[in-house]
């Protein structure tokens, strides 16, 4: 009885989870060579960056939100990265600084949605091309090369760096999965996103709630940025390309409602792992890769169909799903 509940209660994370398992045994089939450790290491390394930032897409899209400024900041925390690393600092304050400046962005979007009361999709539209052009003004689309020897993987080699790289990502999965779980500030994400007016009334601030979540997605992007910088000898100016449609989109296949209150990490990583995994296995299967849009893209969609049919099923439950389940625990 218990299992039937809690397999009920994660339905569409289940449900992510059995396609992305069908697609590993239809590629494991057809095309063994798929799971050699070298592949699966370069899977990691690719999708490691966008695990982190859709993190935080999951705590914005928790409390009912969205951001979609997140590609822009990237390229602005990515190239702070290499400029600062050029200017001579060491990585792990180059590392702090760029988390702040993510921060930083975060908190100003976070701002105009909690205090002025604005649409964070209008807010977070008007921010990402004003970090991306005010950038590109800035750096006049020059890549920063001639980077310091300790840029690179750290200073560590390929190796171990690629290792710290996944490492984080896993940590940062784990510490937020745990606070979403086991904090009263977790609690009160789900809380603010299914009601925020029940949520005030129980004594928690969703202005407040909502400035936090929104500085935490600006540092995780700084985070992301730098780890993903590192990988490379010359740091680009147009990073972060398309990096909202995928942090999106993984959050919202990995079974968290568009609408607040409901979701879990768990489903995000699956999301992440899925989508992120459709290019590579069409290769491996011999399908033209151009079918990767349109197969992500259907797939979103069944997500977002079923999503709504699950709510028109039990609307009362999928609204104050996150804060009860959260709080009986």
């Amino acid at each position: 009885m218990r299992s039937r509940s809690i397999l009920s209660r994660y339905k569409r994370e289940a449900s992510a989870g059995l396609a992305y398992a069908l697609l590993l045994l239809i590629v494991g089939v057809i095309a063994p060579s798929f799971f050699n450790a070298g592949n699966v290491r370069d899977l990691a390394m690719n999708n490691a960056a966008v695990l982190i930032v859709a993190i935080g897409m999951t705590l914005v899209i928790l409390i009912g939100q969205i951001d979609i400024s997140v590609g822009s900041q990237f390229a602005v925390c990515t190239i702070a990265a290499g400029w600062l690393a050029k200017a001579g600092l060491p990585m792990p304050v180059v590392l702090l600084a760029v988390i702040v400046v993510g921060a930083i962005m975060g908190a100003v979007g976070g701002a105009l949605v909690s205090w002025l009361r604005m649409p964070s999709i209008v807010v977070t539209l008007a921010l990402m091309v004003a970090w991306r052009d005010g950038l590109r003004w800035i750096t006049e689309g020059e890549w920063v090369q001639n980077l310091p020897a300790g840029f690179q993987w750290f200073g560590m080699g390929q190796t171990f760096g690629q290792l710290l790289i996944i490492a984080l990502a896993i940590i940062v999965l784990l510490v937020f999965g745990l606070a979403l779980r086991k904090l009263s500030a977790g609690r009160s994400i789900y809380a603010v996103g299914s009601d925020a007016e029940a949520a005030r009334l129980v004594g928690i601030e969703p202005q407040r709630i909502v400035l936090g979540v929104f500085l935490i997605m600006g540092a995780l992007v700084g985070l992301a940025a730098t780890l993903n910088a590192t990988r490379f000898s010359i740091v680009p100016s147009n990073a972060g390309i398309g990096l909202e449609l995928k942090a999106i989109a993984a959050v919202v296949v990995g079974g968290t409602a568009i609408t607040g209150g409901r979701g879990t990490l768990v489903g995000t990583l699956i999301g992440v792992a899925l989508l992120g995994t459709i290019g590579t296995a069409l290769t491996f299967l011999g399908i033209n890769p151009f079918w990767e849009k349109a197969i992500q893209g259907a797939i979103i969609l069944a997500a977002l169909v079923s999503d709504v049919a699950l709510g028109r099923l039990n609307p009362r439950r999928t609204a104050d799903f996150g804060l009860r389940a959260e709080t009986s625990q």
